[in-house]
């Protein structure tokens, strides 16, 4: 279809509902809807073509690996919960921690072998450090706002074996796709990651808070004395349950195993095709290579659950029940794919390149990332701003020749800031829960260092606009 104002009507609608529901997927489900109703305007035809949209993203090959990788992988985090491998980990650990220094090192070390997720990343650092808060001596707003700067801005960061990696390259490839340009998003994926400033800053600016700054070493802490520490952690997660048994290596086996096996398989992927070491990880196949891992882990892992005793019943509830706590980002995912069909059909990204020419080329990257911090800040939601974003930014790439690492670095980096910053984002409210904080308060509490953070963040964007 020819490019037409009538490809972004989507988006705006998209936009303004999103804010207005605090909730991303009504949004999407209505874009989707308007630009179905824009393709086959008739009573039935709308919807029909918004069903013949999700059906062609849900059957695409590689849009089913990534869905299998998302069930598995909460699948498998599920098993893990059940069997006492968070509870173990974070027993022996809490047992053995004796300072602040011990604690704030553990939280970073810790980051190695729990970053698969923010959540999981929650489970297993903010029990400890809660467990320990009288010795480290911080508040408790300040000692959630350091693991939050070492959950999602780390987790972005990290290319293999995340629960974000496959969905930040879907949303690449299917907004290449529609622009018409033949690139590996994986790739581009990998060249995006030194460009999402605003993770990099965060982090820094979390080391700083936890090791430098004067006013931890006297913040008067939140917990009550008269409250016993076992009762003030054990009672702050399901995942770290009394009635669960201490089995800290049946979260370490996992973990480690499908780390190994994703960086194995990844390399034997690229070895296969004849490359030399940098070149297999670069050229290979990685989200057949994470898929594979995970299964293979899955499997492992319910075999040693089951040498324990474990009751197969219970693992399989658990594994699906863990996996069923991830559909709602499978149905956004699918929505996200059948969106930005739509509006690539409707010519968005010929819109885009006819219409934008105004907006000076070094100002198109800070002013995308200012604009996706505000939308992810309204919406709580990093891979509902990235769904929303990347196809206009990827186009706005296009149309100004601006570098595409930057461009989707900085869409990316956006998605952070609402994650951190946003009152109504899973990982401000899962923290909070944790660790008994009122949500607002929290939230307003780290709206000023993640505003710091962001005003770095885009002077950065700025100045890299010169050079690349």
């Amino acid at each position: 279809m020819e490019a037409s104002w009538l490809s972004i009507l989507p988006f705006l609608v998209v936009i303004p509902i999103a804010i207005y529901t605090k909730q991303v997927l009504p949004g999407l489900i209505v874009g989707l809807l308007v630009g179905s109703y824009i393709i086959s305007p008739t009573i039935l035809g709308g919807i029909q073509t918004m069903l013949v949209y999700v059906v062609q993203a849900l059957i695409d090959e590689n849009n089913i690996k990534i869905i299998v990788f998302l069930y598995s992988f909460a699948g498998l985090i599920g098993m893990i919960k059940v069997s006492g491998g968070i509870k173990g980990f974070v027993e022996t650990a809490a047992n053995k921690i004796t300072t602040k220094k011990q604690a704030l090192i553990v939280t970073y070390i810790s980051t190695i072998g729990t970053f698969s997720a923010p959540t999981f990343r929650f489970v297993t650092i903010a029990p400890i450090m809660k467990a320990l808060l009288k010795k480290v001596k911080m508040s408790t707003k300040e000692l959630g706002f350091v693991i939050e700067t070492t959950a999602t801005p780390v987790i972005v960061l990290i290319p293999v074996a995340t629960a974000f990696v496959g969905y930040m390259v879907s949303v690449i490839q299917i907004s290449t796709r529609n622009a018409g340009i033949d690139t590996d998003p994986y790739s581009l994926f990998i060249q995006s990651i030194p460009f999402n400033f605003f993770a990099f800053v965060i982090i820094l600016l979390g080391i700083y808070l936890s090791f430098f700054h004067p006013s931890h070493t006297d913040a008067p802490t939140e917990i009550d004395e008269d409250v016993d520490e076992e009762d003030d952690w054990h009672e702050c997660h399901p995942a770290v349950s009394k009635d669960l048994p201490n089995k800290p290596w049946n979260l370490v086996i996992p973990v480690c195993l499908v780390i190994g096996l994703t960086l194995f398989l990844t390399w034997w992927d690229g070895n296969e095709e004849g490359y030399t070491l940098t070149e297999a990880f670069i050229r290979a196949n990685v989200l057949q290579a994470m898929v594979v891992a995970l299964l293979i882990t899955v499997f492992v892992s319910m075999a040693l659950f089951l040498l324990q005793k474990f009751k197969l019943n219970d693992l399989i509830t658990s594994f699906i029940d863990g996996g069923n706590e991830l559909m709602s980002v499978i149905v956004l995912l699918s929505v996200v794919w059948g969106l930005s069909s739509v509006t690539d059909d409707l010519g968005f990204s010929g819109f885009v390149t006819a219409y934008t020419d105004w907006i000076p080329d070094l100002l198109i990257t800070p002013l995308l990332f200012v604009f996706g911090a505000a939308i992810s800040y309204f919406i709580g939601s990093a891979w509902g701003t990235w769904g929303i974003l990347m196809p206009l930014g990827i186009s706005l790439a296009l149309s100004a020749d601006v570098s595409l690492p930057l461009i989707v670095g900085a869409v990316f980096a956006s998605g952070s800031f609402g994650a951190l910053a946003s009152p109504l984002s899973d990982d401000t409210n899962t923290i909070a829960k944790i660790l008994d904080l009122s949500v607002m308060d929290y939230a307003r509490f780290k709206l000023k260092p993640a505003l710091i953070a962001a005003g770095i963040t885009t002077v950065l964007y700025t100045g890299f606009s010169f050079f690349l």
